[in-house]
């Protein structure tokens, strides 16, 4: 899944996105410990991955879209 980044502290690593279907999405600094992302800015693409669906869709990891 895709997504833009609508929010973020780089203080507490906690933020949010915006998914291409127009959801909003929060994520806690976890996200970002497993990932070489360590800052993130308003209006960057993000992949992310997620778990759950509906109402408890969780994002587990933001990482950033590379190209091949």
């Amino acid at each position: 899944m895709q997504a833009t980044v609508s929010r973020y502290d780089a203080e507490t690593g906690a933020g949010a996105v915006l998914t291409d279907n127009g959801i909003e999405l929060s994520f806690g600094p976890e996200s970002l410990t497993t990932t070489p992302v360590r800052l993130l800015r308003i209006g960057q693409r993000v992949r992310l991955e997620t778990s759950g669906e509906g109402a408890s869709l969780a994002i587990t990891s933001v990482r950033f879209i590379t190209l091949p």
